[in-house]
């Protein structure tokens, strides 16, 4: 496993990589071999639709290529901010792949994707305020606002064309594109300070929940249904940490209130899948919001949620020599001896208790449930067993060596 920048992480069986390196990058102005000229193609292919699925894969080649938006931002290099930004509703956004609404294929159509390119190209350089000015721009000549109150108003899944508009605009438009973590960070700051904290939450899984690929439905519910895959995960991980280590108006109370408010949502998370997205969010900052929970004496929430570290380590091949170390991490900031003891007794308890919980779901659950139960119940005992043994290498190491 390559391990995270300053960062401790448990180690694991398969490669793990916490922020993904799926970049939009702009391609040279002459393309030195014909593998480039042939993923340009494929691109084509595979995602040219609307009003680019007219124009020929050269004319699309060149477009992308060699012009890239450079020249337009040489074109309008001597206009103030506010007469750029009305060129670009002017001309640009005349293209109805280019707005919101204006393509009947939106999950297939590259023209978010294109326009992304083309902005971030245009006020590569610019300072934050010309910035806010892009965003605002952006925002009202969309009517973002109206249409996300709409979608924060709504049930979850209620307006799914909505949400999946608002989802590939952001993504493809204004956060996708960055090679800066800190240039992302600004962005996503931008979309989610104006909401209160519960609906900033909401849109963080709008814009990172996992999402069906066929039909670009997001997946509201699946957090709270079944245990999530790593990769389902990550990308809401790896956002929130993002705010935490690059956006200077986020506090750390900011990011542990989004984070418990996320794993709420919509309903309460299955307690493994708010284990996962912890581990996903790196060593640094689960100790914290761990540690938070310690001084807070918040100790029975905080032995659950160590067990559930415990189980996501033996499922997903973390060392469960991590888990440990978090405990024994956590036990130097709870004030007293008497804290502590309860906080360790606490951990044997929520054992005891999620283990006899599946053995009962186990006797009373009918056939078709008895695999999903007993896989659980066997990954459980198995994690119990090797957090155990991990104790006591630690507790009897001098005189194993």
């Amino acid at each position: 496993m390559k391990p995270m920048e300053g960062d401790e992480v448990p180690l694991r069986i398969n490669t793990f990589t916490l922020i993904p390196n799926q970049k939009y990058r702009r391609s040279c102005r002459h393309l030195q071999s014909k593998k480039d000229g042939d993923r340009l193609e494929n691109f084509h292919i595979q995602y040219n639709c609307g009003y680019f699925q007219i124009i020929p894969v050269e004319i699309f080649h060149k477009v992308l290529c060699y012009l890239s938006g450079l020249l337009f931002k040489r074109c309008t290099l001597l206009l103030p901010t506010k007469e750029r930004l009305k060129f670009v509703q002017n001309q640009l956004l005349k293209n109805p792949c280019f707005r919101m609404g204006g393509c009947t294929m939106l999950a297939q159509c590259s023209g978010f994707a294109c326009f992304g390119m083309l902005l971030q190209t245009l006020i590569a350089g610019w300072d934050e305020l010309e910035c806010h000015r892009v965003f605002n721009f952006l925002s009202e000549g969309a009517n973002l606002p109206r249409k996300m109150q709409s979608v924060v108003c709504s049930r979850p899944g209620a307006t799914r064309k909505l949400e999946l508009q608002i989802r590939l605009f952001y993504r493809r438009v204004l956060l996708d594109h960055w090679e800066h973590q800190c240039d992302i960070a600004f962005w996503l700051t931008r979309i989610l300070k104006p909401w209160p904290m519960v609906n900033q939450a909401r849109l963080l899984y709008l814009l990172y929940g996992p999402m069906s690929i066929s039909d670009g439905q997001i997946h509201w519910h699946h957090m709270t249904q079944i245990p999530a895959s790593e990769d389902s995960i990550k990308g809401l991980a790896a956002a929130v940490r993002l705010l935490h280590e690059n956006a200077k108006e986020w506090t750390a109370d900011d990011i542990f209130t989004l984070l418990e408010e996320l794993a709420g949502f919509p309903q309460e998370w299955l307690l493994e899948n708010s284990a996962r997205l912890l581990i996903c969010c790196g060593n640094n900052m689960c100790f914290t919001f761990l540690a938070n929970k310690a001084v807070n004496g918040r100790l029975n929430e905080l032995a659950t949620l160590i067990v559930f570290l415990s189980l996501v380590c033996e499922k997903d091949g973390y060392c469960m020599d991590w888990t440990v170390k978090m405990v024994h991490r956590i036990c130097k900031v709870i004030a007293s001896n008497e804290s502590r003891w309860n906080f360790l007794q606490a951990i044997e308890k929520v054992f005891a208790r999620v283990t006899m919980d599946m053995i009962e779901s186990l006797m009373f659950s009918g056939m078709e449930e008895d695999e999903g139960v007993t896989y659980n119940m066997y990954n459980m005992v198995n994690a119990q067993a090797e957090f155990h043994k991990e104790v006591m290498l630690r507790a009897f190491s001098n005189i194993l060596t």
